[in-house]
C-alpha cells in the first residue's frame, strides 16, 4: 500500500509541471494571436504598385470534396497577370474533365492542364509539381494544394513580401473548414486549435522556423539554387526541407498575416487517425526533440492524470476543472475572434478528447517506423526521407544494412 501511495505521489508531481507550463502556454498563444491580428489589420498591398506575373501550381489527385470550388477560386484572383497550372500524373485521373472544363472557361492564357507521369521520388506531391513546373511561364511561383480555397485577395497578399529581394519564400497560415463527421471535426480542431496557434506562437516569438507547404510563394531561381524540386522528391516533410535550404542560404522567411481555408476530407475514423500520425511524424522528422518537449505544454491530459493520482479528490478535480476551463476559454477566443472559425466553436466540446488523442498520436509517432500517404505505406528514414515499403523490404533482404527510423504530411 505504501508503494502505491508513493507512486501516486510521484505521479502528482510529474503532472504538475505540464499543467502549469501548459496553462501558461495557452495564454501566451492567445497573446500571440492578438499580435497576429494587429499585424493583419495593418497589412494591405500598396496601391498602385507593380505586380510581377505569377504562376500558381496546383497539384491534383482525384476528386476531393469541394474540388471544383477550390480550383475555381484560384482562377478568380484579383491580380493583373497570372497563370494557373493544374497538374496531374495519371491521364485517367477522374479530375481531368473538371480541369479541362476550367481551362475552357478561363482560357489557355489563364489555365494550363499538365498531365505528366513523372516519378522522380516517393513524394507524390513533388512528382506532381515537377510535371506542373514544366508548364509554368513565370519566375514567381505560388504552390497551393488542391484542397485549399483562395479568396480573391490571396495572390497579392502572398506575393507582396517577395518585393524584398532578401525574402526567399513566403507562406501563410491556414484553417480547416467543412468538417462534417466527428472525426473530421477532430481533424479541424487539430489544425485550428492546435497547429494554427502553435505556428503563430513560433513566428511571433521567433522560437522556430517553418515553411507551410499548402500555401507558399517563391522565385523559380531560388528553387533552382536549392537543387530544384527533384532534390525534394524523397522527403516526407518536403515543405520544411525546402524552407530550411532557403534560409540556410541566407534568405529570409516571411509569413503573410493571412489565412487560407483547407477543406477537411476524411472518409473513415482510421483515415483520420493515420492523418494524425502523419502530422506528428512530420514534426518528428523536422524537430524530434522539440516535438517531445511539447508534452509539457498539454495541460488537460496531465491535469486528468493529476486528478486520477489524487483519486479524484477536491484538489484533483479543481486542477482538472481549472485547466479544462482555461483551455476551452483561450481556444474559444482564438477560434472565434482570431480565426472567425464558427465550425470550431460548435465542435469545442470535442477539444479535450482531441487533446488526449494528440498525446497518444505523438508517442506513437516516435515508435511507428512507417507512415501512410494516399493509402500507401512508406518507411521513414533517419534523414527524413520516405521509402516505399515494398522497395525497403526488397533492399533489406538483399543487404545486411538495415534502415532505422526516427518517426512524420
Amino acid at each position: 500500500m505504501d508503494s502505491i501511495v508513493s507512486v501516486l505521489s510521484v505521479l502528482q508531481w510529474i503532472c504538475v509541471i505540464p499543467v502549469i507550463v501548459g496553462s501558461v502556454y495557452v495564454v501566451v498563444c492567445l497573446l500571440c494571436v492578438v499580435r497576429y491580428r494587429s499585424l493583419k489589420a495593418r497589412s494591405s498591398p500598396t496601391p498602385g504598385r507593380e505586380w510581377p506575373p505569377v504562376t500558381i501550381l496546383k497539384p491534383v489527385h482525384g476528386l476531393e470534396k469541394d474540388l471544383a470550388k477550390n480550383l475555381r477560386s484560384a482562377c478568380l484572383q484579383d491580380y493583373p497577370n497570372y497563370q494557373v497550372v493544374f497538374a496531374v500524373q495519371d491521364e485517367k485521373d477522374p479530375a481531368i474533365p473538371l480541369l479541362r472544363s476550367l481551362e475552357r472557361e478561363f482560357g489557355p492564357q489563364r489555365v494550363s492542364v499538365a498531365i505528366e507521369p513523372h516519378q522522380v521520388g516517393t513524394n507524390g506531391k513533388i512528382n506532381n509539381l515537377i510535371g506542373g513546373l514544366i508548364h509554368a511561364r513565370h519566375e514567381i511561383l505560388v504552390i497551393s494544394d488542391s484542397d485549399v480555397y483562395l479568396k480573391p485577395d490571396y495572390l497579392k497578399a502572398i506575393v507582396a513580401p517577395l518585393a524584398d529581394p532578401d525574402v526567399g519564400f513566403v507562406c501563410t497560415y491556414f484553417m480547416a473548414i467543412s468538417a462534417e463527421s466527428w472525426f473530421e471535426k477532430m481533424e479541424l480542431l487539430t489544425m485550428n486549435a492546435g497547429f494554427f496557434p502553435d505556428t503563430v506562437f513560433a513566428y511571433v516569438t521567433g522560437t522556430a522556423k517553418f515553411c507551410i507547404g499548402s500555401s507558399v510563394a517563391l522565385r523559380r531561381s531560388t528553387l533552382n539554387e536549392i537543387g530544384g524540386l527533384e532534390s525534394l522528391a524523397d522527403y516526407l516533410a518536403e515543405d520544411y526541407e525546402m524552407g530550411r535550404r532557403i534560409w540556410e542560404r541566407g534568405k529570409k522567411m516571411a509569413v503573410a498575416p493571412y489565412v487560407v481555408e483547407t477543406v477537411v476530407d476524411l472518409k473513415t475514423p482510421s483515415q483520420w487517425w493515420n492523418h494524425q500520425l502523419y502530422w506528428d511524424q512530420n514534426s518528428c522528422v523536422v524537430r524530434p526533440g522539440a516535438l517531445i518537449s511539447t508534452l509539457v505544454i498539454r495541460p488537460v491530459p496531465f491535469a486528468l492524470l493529476f486528478a486520477v493520482a489524487r483519486l479524484a479528490d477536491p484538489l484533483g478535480l479543481t486542477v482538472l476543472g481549472g485547466a479544462l476551463a482555461l483551455r476551452l476559454l483561450t481556444t474559444g477566443v482564438i477560434l472565434g475572434w482570431g480565426l472567425g472559425d464558427r465550425e470550431g466553436l460548435k465542435s469545442l466540446m470535442l477539444l479535450p478528447f482531441r487533446d488526449l488523442a494528440a498525446v497518444v498520436s505523438l508517442l506513437a509517432a516516435f515508435m511507428k517506423p512507417t507512415t501512410i500517404w494516399r493509402d500507401k505505406e512508406f518507411v521513414l528514414t533517419r534523414d527524413g526521407r520516405i521509402v516505399a515499403r515494398e522497395r525497403h523490404l526488397c533492399e533489406s533482404s538483399s543487404s545486411p544494412v538495415t534502415t532505422s527510423v526516427s518517426p512524420s504530411r
